[in-house]
């Protein structure tokens, strides 16, 4: 039995520190489709690094359902 890896999932996450730390999931075309604020640089990068493996083993259809960023 072989594995099939999910259909391409274009989003991105950025870790951002302007005005405090925060966490953009970044839809395909480049728009912020969600904002997660972090108290600190530590959880700002676990943070991360769950969506990040979220993207890459999740379809873009049940990334968007998990964390609930619609359509």
């Amino acid at each position: 039995m072989s594995a099939v890896a999910p259909e391409a999932n274009g989003f991105t996450v950025e870790i951002r520190d302007a005005r405090g730390w925060s966490v953009a999931i970044v839809d395909p075309e480049g728009r912020d489709a969600s904002v997660r604020a972090c108290r600190d640089e530590a959880e700002a990068r676990t943070f991360a690094s769950t969506v990040r493996q979220h993207i890459g083993w999740l379809s873009e259809a049940r990334f968007r359902e998990i964390y609930r960023l619609g359509a």
